[in-house]
C-alpha cells in the first residue's frame, strides 16, 4: 500500500479528525509537469532521532513530525535550512487512514476499533502499524536532493530492496502501478509520503517480526489480491535455502540487524551523514 502520509505534543483524538484535504500541498499522487533537479556538492547533514527499540504512540510521533516540518519551512523562509531529519521507531498498535480512505476496506466497526484509529493528512488507504515493524520518517528538503516525488518514492523503495538483499539474501521487487516492496507475492513494506513546500514527512514501514493478524481486519493499502508478509515469516519459509545465516536469529536480533541495515542504506541512497540526537519524545 502506498501509505502516503504530507508541536508540542498535543493529544489527537482518534478517528474523528478534521479532514485536511483542502490543504494545498503535494501528496504522493501529485503529477509534476516539470521536475526541477538539484544536487548536493557534499553529503547533507541529517539529524537522527533513533528510537527503534521504543514503542511510540502514533499521535505523538505524528504531531512531532508536523512540528519539525513547520520549523523547517520557517527556516527555509530565512534561508537557514542546514539539515534534514530522520526519525526511526516502532509504534504501539494503531490503524491509520489517508484522506481518501474508504471504510469499505475496514472489517470492523470504526466506533469499536480494536486499536486506536486515525485519519491522517496523507493520501492512500488503511494500514496497520505495531510492534516488530520498523518505521522511518524522513523529513527531507527535496530542494537539496531532487524535486521529484516519484524519484523520492523509488528511492525509499530502493532503501528497503537493498536491506532485504544485503542482510537477508531476499530478492525483493517493485510492482508496476503500486508503491511498496514485495518478496514473491508478499508485501513487506508500505511507503507513504506527504510533501509540503518540498519538505517530506511520513515515510516507510517494514514488517520485521510483526504480528500480521491485525492486517486481516483490513484490506491493507486497498490491495485485495496480495498478501502482507514479514522478514521473520519469509526466513521461516526458506530456512533451508536462505544461506545468509539469519534464519536462526531471535526477534530482538532480527530487529537489530534490520535496523542497522536500514540506517546504512538510507545514508547511502540519500547521501546524508547522520548526527544522532536525543529524542524529546523519550525525555517528555
Amino acid at each position: 500500500m502506498v501509505v502516503f502520509t504530507n508541536s508540542m505534543f498535543c493529544s489527537i483524538p482518534p478517528w474523528k479528525l478534521r479532514n485536511p484535504s483542502k490543504i494545498k500541498e503535494h501528496s504522493s499522487t501529485a503529477i509534476l509537469k516539470s521536475p526541477t533537479l538539484t544536487s548536493c556538492q557534499a553529503k547533507r547533514c541529517c539529524d537522527c532521532y533513533d528510537m527503534y527499540k521504543e514503542l511510540v504512540p502514533y499521535a505523538k510521533a505524528w504531531s512531532w513530525q508536523k512540528t519539525i516540518v513547520d520549523e523547517r519551512k520557517a527556516q527555509i523562509e530565512r534561508n537557514e535550512d542546514l539539515a534534514d531529519t530522520l526519525i526511526v521507531l516502532q509504534h504501539q498498535p494503531v490503524y491509520t487512514l489517508g484522506t481518501g480512505s474508504s471504510e469499505e476496506n475496514i472489517h470492523f466497526d470504526v466506533k469499536k476499533a480494536p486499536f486506536e484509529l486515525y485519519r491522517t493528512e496523507r493520501g492512500g488507504e488503511v494500514t496497520y502499524h505495531g510492534p516488530g515493524q520498523l518505521v522511518m520518517y524522513p523529513i527531507i528538503n527535496l530542494r537539496y536532493h531532487k524535486m521529484d516525488l516519484h524519484w523520492y518514492l523509488r528511492s525509499l523503495e530502493e532503501v528497503i530492496i537493498r536491506v532485504l538483499s544485503s542482510s537477508f539474501s531476499m530478492e525483493a521487487s517493485r510492482i508496476d502501478g503500486l508503491t511498496g516492496v514485495w518478496v514473491g507475492g508478499q508485501k513487506l513494506a508500505a511507503i507513504g509520503i506527504r510533501v509540503s513546500q518540498w519538505v517530506t514527512y511520513h515515510g516507510l514501514a517494514l514488517n520485521v517480526t510483526t504480528d500480521l493478524a491485525p492486517f486481516q481486519q483490513i484490506v491493507p493499502c486497498g490491495i485485495r489480491d496480495r498478501q502482507v508478509g514479514s522478514i521473520k515469516g519469509l526466513l521461516r519459509e526458506h530456512s533451508h535455502s536462505n544461506g545468509c545465516g539469519t534464519e536462526n536469529l531471535d526477534d530482538v536480533q532480527l530487529i537489530d540487524v534490520t535496523h542497522k541495515s536500514l540506517v546504512k542504506e538510507f545514508c547511502e541512497v540519500f547521501q546524508v551523514e547522520l548526527q544522532c540526537k536525543p529524542s524529546p519524545l523519550l525525555i517528555s
